[in-house]
C-alpha cells in the first residue's frame, strides 16, 4: 500500500469499547513533498512511501462502525480512500461529520471534494466556531457549497460539549494563533476513561491561557498529538521566525523534560513542517523517542 503524505487543541476521550485515533496525515499545511521544495522533498517526489499526508486524524467507533474527521485537508480525496484501505472497507466512506480548526489551507479548503464538480455530497455535517462557520457561508466557493446542501454547518459554542455518540462528546475552545479569516478552535472530546489531544498549530505555549504540561498530566489523558511544525530556529534561514511562531519540538521537550517517561510518552509530534528532520532523519527521530517522546505515524491507529 502506498502512503503519503495552526491554532486549534483538540482533547479526545473514548470509551474502552473499540474507539480510537487513526492518523491520516502528519505533515504542515503544504505536505510533503512540498511544493519548490528541492532537497529531502526529492526523496519524497521519487518515492511515494516517504511522502506524507496533511495533518489529519479520523476518530474511529469500531463497535457501531462510524467515524468522524478532523480537519479537511487539501488532502482529504486521498485520505478518505486511505482511511477505507486502512480499515478493509468496514465503515462507511463518508465520515458522520467533519470538525475544522481553523481558516488556514491546511485545514478546510478539503472541502471542495464535496461540491458539485467532484463528489455532490449532501448534507455533510462541518463543525467549527461561530467565525469559522460565517467564513464559509459568505465566501466563495464555500458558500455554494451551503446554498446547494453538499454540507451542512453545525455551529458549536465554545466551551460547550456537544454529544455526537452514546459515549463520546466534543467542546470546542480556542487557541492563539493566526486569526486572519476566523478564530483558531479547539476540541475536547471526552469519552470513558481514555482522552487525547490534538493541537495540530499553535502559537508560542506561553501564549495561551493554559499550560499544556497540566493538560498532557492529565490522568484521564492517553496521547497528546501536538504541534511540531519546526524542530528548532534554524530551519527557516530566510524568513523571519517570529512570522511563523510556533512551539519548537525543542522548547516543547524544555517543558517536559523533567517529566516522568509516562508524561512525556504520552506526547506525539504532529504537523512536521517540510524542513522538520523528524520527517526525514532517522537518528534525530530516534533522539526524540529515546527521550521518551513520540512522534506520530500516518496510518496508526492510537488507543
Amino acid at each position: 500500500m502506498k502512503v503519503f503524505g495552526n491554532v486549534l487543541l483538540l482533547i479526545i476521550s473514548f470509551a474502552l469499547n473499540g474507539q480510537h485515533v487513526l492518523v491520516l496525515g502528519v505533515a504542515q499545511d503544504g505536505g510533503f513533498p512540498h511544493i519548490g521544495c528541492q532537497n529531502e522533498c526529492l526523496k519524497a517526489h521519487r518515492n511515494s512511501n516517504t511522502a506524507r499526508y496533511i495533518t489529519s486524524l479520523a476518530l474511529v467507533d469500531s463497535e457501531n462502525k462510524k467515524w468522524w474527521l478532523f480537519e479537511a485537508t487539501p488532502d482529504m480525496d486521498r485520505q478518505l480512500q486511505y482511511f477505507r484501505n486502512l480499515n478493509d472497507g468496514e465503515y462507511p466512506y463518508l465520515p458522520e461529520g467533519i470538525f475544522l480548526t481553523h481558516a488556514h489551507i491546511g485545514h478546510y479548503t478539503g472541502l471542495m471534494f464535496l461540491g458539485k464538480e467532484a463528489l455532490g455530497a449532501q448534507n455533510m455535517k462541518v463543525y467549527a466556531l461561530p467565525k469559522m462557520i460565517e467564513f464559509l457561508k459568505t465566501n466563495g466557493p464555500w458558500d455554494q457549497l451551503v446554498a446547494l446542501e453538499n454540507i451542512e454547518t453545525m455551529t458549536m459554542k465554545a466551551d460547550t460539549p456537544v454529544e455526537i455518540s452514546e459515549s463520546i462528546s466534543i467542546e470546542a475552545f480556542t487557541v492563539p494563533h493566526r486569526d486572519e479569516y476566523s478564530e483558531t478552535a479547539g476540541f475536547r472530546i471526552r469519552g470513558k476513561n481514555k482522552g487525547y489531544i490534538f493541537i495540530p498549530d499553535i502559537n508560542k505555549w506561553h501564549k495561551w491561557d493554559r499550560k499544556i504540561l497540566e493538560i498532557v498530566k492529565d490522568p484521564t489523558l492517553n496521547h497528546a498529538f501536538i504541534d511540531a511544525t519546526f524542530y528548532d530556529a534554524g530551519e527557516l534561514p530566510n524568513r523571519p521566525i517570529n512570522e511563523v511562531p510556533h512551539p519548537f519540538v525543542t522548547e516543547t521537550m524544555r517543558i517536559f523534560d523533567e517529566e516522568s517517561m509516562l508524561t512525556r510518552g504520552k506526547i506525539k509530534f504532529i504537523h512536521l513542517n517540510h524542513t522538520n528532520p523528524l520527517l526525514f532523519d532517522k537518528q534525530k527521530r530516534n533522539e526524540v523517542i529515546k527521550k521518551g517522546y513520540g512522534v506520530a505515524e500516518q496510518g496508526k491507529a492510537y488507543d
